[in-house]
């Protein structure tokens, strides 16, 4: 069976590919990496940390000789490289750690599976799998066909960018070294355990508690949304048939306009009030509580620099070869994404006011056990 190192493991995407994982391979060793960082949470690795096939190591992927460790103790043959910083605008106020997290930290990663796999153990079956984004790509017009796999890169953020290099040092690695690898660039993805300063979270947020609904701009700027679960059924699919050296493409074929996205969570808001009286008394704050609609609340916001008008994923490749497909509508994903918000407070709430650090020191009190990568255990 599999053994899985999975870095990034408690931030959105990878808590949920850990989940998934653990639904769909029972018996598979899985072990986490994640430095914890702002939006890494150990609470939403919660359902699962009881499993004796699971483990929590708190540590920074830059820490090469920590990576070789886990890799020859727990005999990986297989690892997800989720972690990265990943918002936009983080990245233009601070684009060091992005170069530092995205570039030097998947370097790390490659070069302790270099050595690891080729050099002392000549391990023949491996995969070094890197999940990256579609923004690399750069930008589209109304009119153009989506990115395919053959389209060239041109990022336009420095988070772009970082993702950039590090894809192009996975390929290397590959062609360089003989080390097996897959890519895959995704669509936008949303879903349960989305850290509240995304898009779809932070309207949802912001609709339940009464604040304004910011838009950038004009609000035309063009996403291809992934329900989560799609994307890790996606990522599956690539460990288990994607064949070595190659990038796979993976969306959501739900292209939409930012402002056409923040209105169908206010209507999504309005009906889920009207259906269901005691959200008014849980969320007194939010407009729908009032009878009031949502939508009142959009803002426009001057836009930010370097703003991508459109993304568009072309999932061909992917289709013809491994059999992906989405299997999430729009309109369903974010009505049940909607209803985990309103039925997860606590877990949002925790990570924006950052007592999610106080959950861990409740259930986790021995905080040695993160600092020193044995399993966390309450």
């Amino acid at each position: 069976m599999p053994r899985l190192l999975v870095t990034g493991g408690a931030g959105f995407i990878g808590s949920n590919f850990v989940r998934y994982w653990l639904e769909q391979h029972a018996g598979d060793r899985l072990v986490v990496l994640d430095a914890l960082t702002y939006a890494g949470n150990l609470a939403s690795l919660e359902a699962v940390k009881e499993r004796s096939e699971f483990r929590f190591v708190h540590g920074n992927v830059c820490d090469t000789p920590l990576v070789e460790g886990l890799l020859r103790e727990e005999a990986i043959d297989t690892i997800v490289h989720f972690a990265a910083e990943s918002h936009v605008d983080r990245s233009i106020h601070g684009p060091d750690a992005f170069i530092e997290t995205n570039v030097f930290g998947t370097h790390s990663m490659l070069k302790a599976a270099r050595k690891i796999w080729l050099e002392e153990r000549a391990l023949a079956q491996h995969r070094f799998h890197h999940v990256s984004t579609d923004e690399v790509y750069g930008s589209l017009g109304p009119a153009d066909p989506p990115f395919h796999e053959q389209t060239p890169y041109a990022p336009n953020s420095p988070y772009s960018a970082s993702k950039a290099a590090s894809d192009h040092l996975v390929r290397a690695y590959h062609h360089t070294y003989g080390l097996k690898v897959t890519i895959s660039n995704c669509s936008n993805n949303y879903g349960p355990f989305h850290f509240p300063e995304k898009l779809i979270p932070l309207t949802i947020v912001n609709i339940l508690q009464g604040r304004p609904l910011p838009i950038y701009g004009d609000g035309r700027n063009v996403r291809d949304w992934l329900h989560v679960r799609d994307h890790c059924r996606g990522i599956d699919l690539i460990l288990a048939k994607g064949r070595a050296g190659e990038m796979y493409n993976i969306g959501g074929g739900s292209e939409c306009e930012n402002l056409s996205l923040v209105q169908r969570l206010c209507v999504a808001a309005d009906e889920a009030f009207r259906g269901d009286p005691s959200l008014a008394i849980r969320y007194p704050d939010c407009p729908a509580a009032r009878g009031e609609p949502a939508s009142a609340s959009i803002k426009f916001v001057p836009d930010r620099p370097g703003h991508d008008r459109r993304y568009a994923i072309d999932c061909a490749k992917i289709a013809r070869e491994i059999g992906y497909r989405a299997h999430v509508s729009l309109d369903a994903g974010l009505l049940d994404t909607f209803g985990w918000y309103t039925e997860h407070s606590q877990w949002w709430r925790g990570v924006m006011d950052g007592s999610y650090r106080r959950w861990i020191e409740t259930h986790y009190r021995d905080e040695s056990l993160l600092r020193t990568g044995d399993r966390a255990r309450s």
